[in-house]
């Protein structure tokens, strides 16, 4: 019996170190954000003309910085029906019917293709606009 409690006291002790460690004086776990800003999905979808008589259907989302998701119109005349209150939203449009109108469906098909399409995107919006966006997402794609 003696054999045994040599055995239970140190382990006991040393599961109840162990947890208070955890509990009083480890470190927080770091809180690591995968998605750097706010999502804001533009809710008009795309219907763009590819190459060889193909097309695409597409729905587009941006990653912007805190702060740059609006919340509603601001002031003046709502946005026309389709748009949202992005206040640059139909230049946002352009840069994305722009580039990828004429593209070759096999890039809307491959990753690789998207992610390339998606740089390219990116820069033109940080290029043509005030939209301080971190990353295009292509929330739908449906190419024919």
């Amino acid at each position: 019996m003696k054999g045994k409690l040599k055995i239970i006291l140190p382990l006991a002790l040393l599961i109840v170190l162990g947890g208070l460690y955890k509990v009083v004086l480890a470190k927080p776990a770091d809180s690591h954000t995968k998605v750097h800003g706010e999502v804001y999905v533009l809710p008009k979808e795309f219907l763009l003309n590819l190459q060889g008589n193909h097309f695409v259907k597409l729905n587009v989302g941006l990653v912007l910085t805190a702060g740059q998701v609006p919340s509603g119109a601001s002031g003046g005349t709502p946005p026309p029906d389709g748009f949202g209150p992005l206040p640059q939203e139909a230049v946002v449009r352009d840069v994305i019917t722009d580039t990828i109108t004429d593209s070759n469906p096999n890039r809307l098909v491959s990753r690789k293709g998207r992610n390339s399409l998606k740089a390219k995107i990116l820069k033109g919006l940080r290029t043509r606009t005030d939209v301080k966006a971190n990353d295009v997402l292509f929330t739908d794609v449906a190419v024919q």
